[in-house]
């Protein structure tokens, strides 16, 4: 298993140097001058270019490109051309309530997708089934960004169940709606694979040899068949994880949370390039942990696979 995690952890360091030469390549390509959009456009060439000398944009292609693979292979990531922060500190200053958000909404999408699947499958072609698909169609369907206002306008302004968007005073009231909205498409998307991964499994011979030994349907549904059922299934909610936690953008915007989405959204209009490059590696280092972490799950659900 460590030689496993090992190779794994190297291996992803390619993929890391890549992610940092694509970041690069594509701050530098993206036009607008940092230092001119801080001091305007009427400001004056010669501060500008002593900010250009500060901030090292003045330096080569090749150079900078050095000095930011060493920056990034350290975490020192330099700081934020809005304020006085340092990249580090204006992640770490958000992960709280992405991490909160990513989490509520990710208990909201399994306790809701991964029952409905395995009712789906056991009732299949029932109204039950039908009503479950049609509601895991209409949850990956739906866009994110309509839903979440209709829920702003519905709930917040119509009928004032929740108090407004933002944060509030830190009152967890500020996240359910959110969490709700984020949580609807992962759980339509969770049901369909649970229902269609249970489906393959209740036809396998192990199964019908359970029921031919007077196992309740219970048990072999709970004990046999989905726990082989769950593999696919924690492959995707890992992926969700991952994305949920590196910062979904819409719902945060709309709702005014404070989290990595909007940080980025806020980089990317001020052309703040070490923000960028600090949230997209960020970003690239959350799924290469949770695709490690997937993977290390897979012998709990199946003790054939072994990691030598």
């Amino acid at each position: 298993m460590l030689n496993y995690v090992i190779r794994r952890l190297v291996g992803a360091i390619p993929v890391l140097v890549g992610v940092i030469a694509v970041v690069f390549i594509l701050t530098t390509i993206v036009p607008g001058d940092p230092a001119r959009i801080m001091m305007g456009q009427r400001g004056n060439p010669e501060t500008i270019a002593k900010i250009r000398h500060e901030m090292g944009l003045d330096k080569p292609l090749p150079i900078q490109f050095l000095d930011f693979m060493k920056n990034a292979l350290t975490l020192n990531l330099g700081k934020s051309y809005r304020n006085n922060m340092t990249v580090v500190e204006a992640i770490t200053t958000r992960i709280p309530v992405t991490f909160k958000l990513a989490f509520f909404a990710m208990v909201i999408a399994i306790l809701v997708g991964v029952p409905l699947g395995i009712i789906s499958a056991v009732k299949q072609y029932s109204w039950i089934d039908y009503g479950a698909m049609f509601f895991a169609i209409l949850g990956i369907s739906a866009p994110v960004f309509w839903v979440a206002l209709l829920a702003v306008v519905l709930f917040c302004v119509i009928l004032g169940w929740i108090p407004g968007t933002g944060t509030g005073n830190g009152e967890l009231i500020y996240y359910v709606l959110p969490s709700i909205v984020l949580g609807l498409r992962p759980a339509a998307l969770i049901a369909r694979l649970t229902r269609s991964s249970m489906l393959e499994i209740v036809r396998q011979d192990y199964i019908r040899t359970a029921r031919a030994k007077g196992l309740s349907e219970r048990v072999v549904i709970m004990r046999h068949a989905l726990r082989n059922a769950l593999i696919p299934v924690v492959t995707v909610i890992g992926i969700e994880v991952a994305s949920l936690l590196s910062g979904v953008v819409i719902t945060e915007q709309i709702f005014s949370l404070p989290g990595i989405g909007r940080l980025s959204v806020e980089a990317l209009t001020n052309r703040d390039f070490p923000v960028i490059r600090g949230v997209v590696l960020f970003m690239a280092f959350i799924f290469v942990l949770a695709n490690l972490i997937v993977d290390l799950s897979y012998p709990f659900f199946d003790p054939r696979i072994k990691y030598d």
